[in-house]
């Protein structure tokens, strides 16, 4: 049997079993998730960053899926393809996936299904990828006989239409599956070779209350086409095909918008937790649909 190995423990996340407890517990916080959640939540927004930067954002919308649905039978995980530039989406379609808190199934059932309308399997493409691999154990602490179904996906020559036929799948199924994209937004400052407004304050400002909220916005509108051409051209989500796909799966799932849960930026949060200034700056949102 295929085991995917973590490629990021101690460094995204805590690296041991007791680690990696503390980290989701101080992640999750001690109350529900308040406001107005959809009833049932059949997709989310997750960010990927090291825990200690979005974690807390990532816990949330996973919290609001325990909170309202219970118990989930499968977690359909769009990712970001950091390293795969494209080939469509890259399907993990058997096996298991290995995290300091031991294995989780693939569910190869569905998976299989899933090839059939459009993506490939291509368990390497996920090798060294880490925008799913945080999620998986945040679904193992609170869902703990859930299965996953882990796709890549390049925004080059990405297809609306697929996350569409997905959720119509998903539609047909009578088990409780659950989608969720992966992405951090505006990578800004000379880091990363992009900050038009300039490295100071103002130039960090403009990326999460400018350039994040658009992006943000989209994500909310469900304008799945829209959010990646958006991305590509101003550098506004490293994972926009991951957010298209699952929003464009759950308005075939019957929702028409979603619920920003919260957004931060990593200079928000050193400034919050280390009291420093940071001339970079990664936006992080979390959503429910």
């Amino acid at each position: 049997m295929n085991v995917r190995k973590a490629a990021v423990a101690g460094q995204f996340y805590g690296g041991t079993r007791a680690e990696c407890l503390e980290e989701i517990r101080d992640c999750l916080g001690a109350g529900p998730v308040q406001g107005e959640l959809p009833r049932p939540i059949v997709g989310a927004v997750v960010p990927h960053a090291g825990w200690v930067f979005s974690g807390s954002l990532a816990a949330m919308a996973f919290k609001a899926i325990e909170q309202v649905n219970g118990q989930v039978d499968t977690f359909v995980l769009f990712g970001a393809a950091h390293s795969l530039g494209r080939g469509g989406p890259a399907l993990y379609d058997s096996g298991e996936w290995e995290t300091p808190l031991g294995k989780i199934g693939v569910d190869a059932e569905l998976a299989a299904a899933i090839a059939g309308i459009g993506a490939i399997a291509n368990p390497n493409a996920h090798k060294g990828e880490h925008s799913i691999e945080v999620q998986v154990p945040f679904i193992q602490y609170l869902f703990p006989k859930a299965q996953i179904v882990p796709i890549i996906m390049p925004a080059a020559g990405f297809d609306p239409a697929f996350g569409r036929r997905v959720g119509e799948l998903i539609c047909k199924q009578s088990r409780k599956i659950v989608c969720v994209g992966s992405s951090d937004l505006t990578h800004y400052g000379p880091r990363y070779g992009f900050y038009p407004e300039g490295s100071g304050p103002e130039g960090i400002r403009w990326a999460g209350e400018v350039n994040d909220k658009e992006f943000i916005e989209l994500a909310l509108r469900m304008e799945a086409e829209s959010l990646v051409e958006t991305a590509i051209e101003k550098n506004s989500a490293c994972g926009p095909a991951a957010v298209a796909a699952v929003a464009a799966a759950a308005k075939a799932m019957g929702r028409s918008r979603g619920i920003l849960l919260g957004h931060t930026t990593s200079s928000d949060v050193v400034r919050e937790k280390f009291g420093q200034f940071s001339e970079e700056s990664v936006g992080y949102a979390a959503i429910v649909y």
